[in-house]
């Protein structure tokens, strides 16, 4: 299945209303997590769909990554 249908599954998106947006904040988070050090083979959807859901506030300028996907990504960092 395909990042961004992952992504949708996880925050219960449905349609395709959302998905350029959506595809760009995938875009943001993998570019985050590979600035991480975290290999393209460690990024799961999973942890891609939590830092979409961190940033995905419907634009209200509140938008920052949770303690936890800093933490899961630095474990997906160091992981071998």
């Amino acid at each position: 299945m395909a990042v961004l249908e992952d992504v949708k599954n996880a925050l219960g998106v449905t349609g395709d209303y959302q998905d350029n947006t959506l595809n760009q904040y995938i875009t943001e988070v993998q570019e985050f997590l590979k600035d991480a050090g975290v290999p393209l083979a460690n990024q799961t959807s999973g942890v891609i769909a939590r830092g979409v859901a961190d940033l995905w506030n419907y634009g209200a300028g509140e938008g920052k990554l949770s303690q936890y996907f800093i933490m899961r990504a630095s474990q997906l960092a160091l992981r071998k």
